[in-house]
């Protein structure tokens, strides 16, 4: 399967009217044409985050389709066992190798009230695993020592939700007990979501949540 044929599986955008669509056009003008640094002297394919470049993306993740890029933008992070709430710019990887999974990595950087940024902050990375009967498994690992296994299933063609089935933690890491996440395309085909967390002694409640816009893809 070509990847022009993924594209035109993948349905529109979600957005309002002409100028979203025009938006949309214009941004794509110029992340249609990017990817992920390549290794030319690489035995093996490698990783892709646009679905015109590389390996075709396998059938079994065509659900995802709409999630495969980079994505960055900013985002707020609450918590009752924190000072904030403290806003963060984030960017993440969604690629493949033409397998049936996809790849994915998130990066975090704190900012100041302009914007500016103050240090790095939170690492993830995993991997996406669609199963036949819809289900999504995703695997995630964090730099503070918390291993993760969700479960979950897309929400129509442009959003996705998932809950911990198990977490698992290093002696150093931080308690964290359950996690809910919600992803889905917004606006001009941007890229939103939130996450619950109960964590530290408190109840499953609000964590983290961002707002992104494709860079690549």
């Amino acid at each position: 399967m070509t990847a022009d044929h993924h594209e035109q599986t993948a349905g529109p955008a979600q957005g309002s009217g002409d100028a979203a669509i025009a938006a949309a056009a214009e941004r794509a003008a110029v992340t249609r044409g990017r990817n992920l640094p390549q290794f030319e002297d690489m035995p093996i394919a490698g990783d892709t985050a646009n679905v015109r470049e590389g390996a075709n993306l396998n059938d079994a993740c065509l659900a995802l389709l709409p999630l495969i890029g980079v994505w960055r933008g900013e985002g707020e992070v609450v918590y009752p066992t924190i000072d904030g709430p403290f806003k963060y710019g984030q960017q993440l990887t969604f690629a493949h190798d033409g397998r049936p999974f996809v790849y994915y990595e998130a990066r975090a950087w704190l900012l100041n009230e302009d914007g500016e940024v103050i240090r790095p902050a939170a690492r993830e990375m995993g991997w996406w695993r669609p199963q036949p009967d819809d289900t999504l498994e995703l695997l995630l690992t964090h730099s503070s020592g918390i291993v993760e296994i969700f479960y979950g299933q897309p929400k129509g063609q442009t959003s996705w939700e998932l809950a911990t089935d198990m977490v698992m933690r290093t002696a150093s890491a931080k308690e964290v007990n359950a996690a809910k996440r919600l992803y889905g395309l917004v606006g001009n085909g941007d890229l939103a979501y939130v996450e619950e967390r109960a964590m530290r002694g408190q109840p499953m409640q609000p964590h983290t949540s961002a707002y992104l816009t494709r860079v690549v893809g």
